[in-house]
């Protein structure tokens, strides 16, 4: 069956195109997206107004581009799926009643996905993996672990008090005078510098939890740098490296503990790290899962990198698979701003009117 997916959460505007065969095995067949890193790039980070904007503006062509690299028209769509949240509630609202659209004018099923779903199944897709496996999901707004046990059973086994890593990294970008975005910034800029000249705080290391905390380090990092300004290319390159070094430190040690953690659980025997989200893509990072995967007798799987950050085809595929279980939604499926992925875990940073903030 063939599913359209949308995409439409931040400053990626998306659409793809999925084959989900009657074995369980997928196959994209279109996967575009268009990113707004230009627009935002002056603002240092993405502005949910003209985020929305930009949606509104692309996304009938991005969608028309995908049917067209796949060789398809909306007759041969079994579905059409997209971002129902958590994300900018702007941009959600337009990828959703995009869809909506679509499936009442071609009179298809609609699958309202959450965003994380996408992420949490993407490696299900790339590599046929099994339930159950770990996600730890790495992105500008979210940092978490979470039990992947099956279609819809997700429990999440920690997640950050504060900041999220990507976060993090656009800011320390922003102090240190780096361009946006500032993951791969901060990361090409660390290659050349000394990680040790700087003693940065590793937050909630020392603590039983797999939680994270991350604006104590942005704020190490802006007193550091206060400390020796004005700087040089020297001192950024080594903040930058002495900042990623902290990071991947509490990063982990913190996978060792939760997949040891997992594997005591659910019994299995050979524990898979499912490594998603855009800061999954930073080198130095990986080589720390793989590290921490190794000690306790695991390993990591991490989809490629166009994979990784927002795109319309892990939203087409967990639609798939969600429709492959029958569960589909009504024209009326809400648009989120927020939506956690367990959501019988209770709120870390309390909630409101929109529910859990995470």
């Amino acid at each position: 069956m063939l599913i359209l997916g949308i995409e439409t959460s931040c400053d990626e505007t998306a659409a793809a195109v999925v084959a989900r065969g009657p074995d369980g095995q997928g196959r994209i067949l279109a996967n575009v997206v268009r990113s707004q890193i230009e627009e935002h790039a002056v603002f240092g980070g993405v502005v949910p107004e003209i985020a929305a904007r930009a949606h509104v503006e692309l996304l009938d062509g991005i969608v028309a581009a995908a049917l067209a690299d796949a060789g398809v028209g909306f007759g041969d769509l079994a579905a059409v799926s997209a971002t129902a949240g958590p994300g900018l509630i702007g941009g959600v609202i337009v990828g959703l009643m995009t869809a909506k659209a679509i499936a009442m004018t071609h009179r298809l099923p609609l699958v309202a996905v959450n965003h994380l779903e996408g992420h949490a199944l993407t490696a299900r897709m790339t590599d046929q993996l099994a339930f159950p496996y770990l996600l730890l999901l790495v992105s500008g707004g979210h940092t978490q672990f979470v039990a992947v046990h099956g279609l819809g059973r997700y429990e999440r086994l920690g997640t950050t008090i504060d900041d999220a890593l990507g976060e993090a990294f656009d800011k320390t970008a922003k102090m240190l005078g780096l361009p946006y975005p500032g993951g791969p910034a901060v990361e090409r800029v660390a290659r050349d510098g000394d990680p040790t000249r700087f003693d940065l705080p590793r937050p909630y290391l020392g603590r039983d939890s797999l939680d994270f905390s991350f604006s104590g380090l942005k704020t190490a990092v802006r007193q550091a740098a206060a400390a020796v300004a004005p700087l040089t290319e020297r001192d950024v390159a080594d903040l930058a490296a002495s900042f990623q070094a902290a990071v991947t430190d509490v990063i982990g040690r913190k996978v060792e503990r939760a997949l040891e953690r997992f594997r005591r659980a659910t019994g299995v025997a050979e524990p898979v790290l499912v490594a998603a989200g855009g800061v999954a893509a930073n080198k130095a990072i990986g080589a720390a899962l793989g590290a921490a995967a190794a000690k306790v007798g695991g390993r990591v799987v991490v989809p490629p990198p166009k994979l990784c950050t927002d795109n319309g085809a892990m939203i087409a595929w967990a639609g798939a698979e969600r429709l492959a279980a029958g569960l589909i939604d009504g024209l009326d499926a809400p648009a989120r701003a927020r939506w956690p992925l367990d959501a019988d875990a209770a709120p870390k940073l309390g909630s409101g009117q929109l529910g859990a903030k995470a």
